[in-house]
């Protein structure tokens, strides 16, 4: 541990640029969400007889109302063929998402924690909060920069 030899400075210009770079994806995979809703929602449903009061009828997407004659015998969490497919492919992705948020986080929180520690010269706190962002132990760093 006494090899470090970190620029705080390198790492703020460093920290900036990936938080810029997780806003965009944060904006792009919100776009993306949006669109996939849409999609659900356009698609409509492979249920025959149309609408009445202009509500759909049958299996719709999340997020919308069913109509009269889905509404009596269709759960509401019920979906067209392409909503429930647009629906999988979401739940599939669900985990990677979230891990590559929690990964990205981890790293941010991780480095500046570090930084941190080392500029205190709590050289033991910096590693553990660098093995915590290795292993994206979130609540171990939140932790560790409650501390000081």
């Amino acid at each position: 541990m006494t090899g470090w030899d970190i620029k705080p400075q390198g790492v703020q210009g460093q920290l900036k640029v990936v938080g810029g770079h997780a806003g965009e994806l944060e904006k792009a995979l919100n776009a993306l969400m949006k669109d996939l809703m849409e999609a659900a929602q356009a698609a409509g449903t492979a249920v025959p007889g149309g609408t009445k009061a202009g509500s759909p009828v049958g299996p719709v997407a999340p997020g919308r109302r069913l109509g009269p004659v889905a509404a009596s015998v269709v759960a509401p969490t019920a979906t067209g063929p392409v909503a429930a497919a647009l629906g999988e492919y979401v739940t599939a992705r669900q985990a990677q998402l979230k891990s590559m948020s929690e990964r990205i986080q981890a790293a941010v929180l991780g480095a500046a924690t570090a930084t941190n520690e080392y500029m205190e010269g709590d050289l033991d706190t910096a590693k553990q909060a660098q093995n915590a962002a290795k292993a994206v132990r979130l609540d171990l760093l939140k932790e560790l920069r409650g501390t000081k």
